[in-house]
């Protein structure tokens, strides 16, 4: 199947179509789940795509959990510390390593393929964790795990943004970030279950069960499309405007919209072909782009060092420093913990793209600083007196950090990334993201128990000096990037390159440089386009 060509077979501009693309997608007022082949689409989304980050939301979530659970902490001779660190921090270390290799293989291989390579590493990963005999071949595993979640999480971003309609493409990325939690829940819910059997398989049995999310990924990826931007570059734009019809346009070929979203990605595809060589050094060439890499770098560092890490990966020794020392106490805690926190995550997802990104950016660190300063009072007070009702305020802050985190750091952070970075430089700038964010993992899990072991609650004024500062660095640096196109934000910081681009359109409309596409009043449209861009 060919696209049809606009009139005189030319294609309008990229700025025309983006347009016309965000025009047609307002005007459609029907619901996804009253398209059968959209809500097809999002069904297999779940376990290829949606479902990748459940793997971590297991791993880290189940780690939570053994530390409570006798046989393992008996079969590792009483981790605690640094070597309770190191155990943890390998699953960071493993995405580390693998971050500069996952645009190769993700643009190479394909979004799909890209998915099936690392949940194959995944489950090898699993399956060692499980039949661990020794430290040694535990921490492996657990390396092996991390190099394969990062190729995962990726491609499955990237292509849950290139397939979903433009109506839904935001929610979705915020629910990607939410499904973390389900495999939380599991895990808690698993080991909760077993950590009273009284031999290996208390943990041998969740370290197993570890693998189901990648199984089902490797399982249904066969069913989900490839990203139609993927085949574009790859020179196969039949496939990809077969794909565009069948799910955006529920079957209509001659459909206005899909023939306005195949040139626009046509015409992307042309800036990233232009750019595709650039070095990481002309990354940084301009003020801008340097801002926005100072940005995405501190937001890697914000996503880990808010606290978070504490509560996901280190909740037993916590509960210990507050008097809660019974295990089953724990893995309830533990499990309910990751149900609210799953409940409140989804309900943000839902809502918070709706919201101006600084405000929510704003009212989360706030949020964050207050929350954690009372939890330290708490702490410092029940390490004083030993009295229940700072227990019992500290488990309460615990349970207040998860919405406020979740707030923006969980519903935005992917959906704030594609909108600060302009298309041709994206996948580089989530990967420095994903590399801050991965270093800032592995040395908050590396650090963390000693922390907590050595300084107890003194330990967590350090984290409220770091979200202190967090306020500060988000009133100042944050842009304001909702309500506006991905086009219009390709200019946020490049006033000059703005007017150039007015310019240039201004040209288009006295040269007639563009003909006509369908019903569309040309001229109209580019003069329209032209004020946009100059009062963005």
């Amino acid at each position: 199947m060919s696209p049809p060509e606009g009139k005189d077979g030319d294609i309008p501009s990229e700025q025309l179509y983006d347009s016309i693309v965000s025009r047609l997608a307002q005007q459609d007022k029907t619901p996804w789940y009253q398209k059968p082949n959209l809500r097809v689409l999002y069904l297999i989304m779940f376990p290829t795509c949606l479902g990748v980050e459940m793997t971590s939301g297991f791993d880290a979530s189940m780690l939570n959990g053994l530390q409570a659970v006798e046989s393992w902490v008996d079969f590792y001779n009483h981790p605690r510390s640094a070597l309770l660190g190191v155990m943890s921090a390998m699953y960071s270390l493993g995405a580390i390593v693998a971050v500069p290799l996952v645009p190769y293989v993700t643009d190479t291989m394909g979004r799909r393929r890209a998915i099936v390579f690392g949940s194959v590493l995944m489950i090898i990963g699993a399956v060692l964790q499980a039949a661990a005999q020794n430290l040694a071949m535990f921490i492996i595993a657990r390396f092996i795990l991390g190099l394969g979640i990062v190729f995962a999480i990726v491609a499955a971003s990237s292509l849950i943004g290139e397939l979903s309609h433009p109506k839904e493409r935001a929610i979705l990325g915020s629910l990607f970030n939410s499904c973390y939690f389900i495999g939380s829940i599991v895990a808690a819910g698993v080991t909760l279950g077993t950590f009273a059997i009284p031999n290996n398989w208390a943990w041998r049995i969740p370290s197993t069960l570890q693998i189901v999310p990648s199984l089902l990924q490797i399982s249904f990826i066969w069913f989900l499309p490839e990203s139609p931007r993927w085949l574009i570059s790859k020179g196969r734009g039949d496939e990809a405007y077969a794909i565009l019809v069948k799910y955006h346009a529920e079957g209509d070929v001659g459909s206005e919209f899909v023939r306005a979203e195949f040139a626009q990605i046509e015409k992307t595809l042309e800036v990233e072909m232009r750019n595709a060589k650039m070095s990481w050094r002309e990354v940084l060439s301009t003020p801008g782009m340097r801002k926005r890499v100072i940005i995405c770098s501190f937001l890697g560092l914000f996503t880990q060092w808010s606290g978070n890490g504490l509560t996901s990966h280190f909740l037993a020794p916590i509960l210990d420093n507050i008097g809660i020392h019974d295990n089953r106490t724990k893995n309830l805690i533990n499990l309910a913990m990751t149900c609210w926190s799953f409940v409140n995550a989804t309900f943000l997802a839902l809502t918070a793209s709706r919201f101006p990104r600084r405000v929510m950016y704003m009212a989360c660190t706030i949020s964050l600083l207050v929350i954690f300063t009372a939890w330290t009072i708490s702490s410092a007070e029940y390490a004083r007196t030993g009295s229940k009702a700072s227990s019992r305020a500290v488990l309460a802050f615990i349970f207040l950090y998860s919405p406020a985190y979740n707030l923006a750091y969980n519903a935005l952070t992917y959906t704030f990334l594609v909108e600060l970075f302009p298309f041709h430089v994206r996948a580089r700038g989530i990967t420095i993201f994903q590399w801050w964010g991965r270093a800032a993992g592995f040395f908050n899990q590396f650090v963390n128990p000693i922390g907590i072991n050595n300084a107890g609650w003194k330990y967590y004024i350090s984290y409220c000096i770091w979200l202190a500062f967090e306020v500060i660095f988000v009133y100042f640096m944050f842009p304001e990037t909702s309500k506006r196109t991905l086009e219009e934000l390709t200019f946020l910081y490049e006033g000059g390159e703005r007017k150039e681009q007015v310019k240039r359109v201004e040209r288009e409309i006295q040269n007639d440089a563009v003909p006509g596409s369908g019903n569309l009043d040309n001229k109209e449209a580019l003069k329209a386009t032209s004020s946009h861009i100059e009062h963005a």
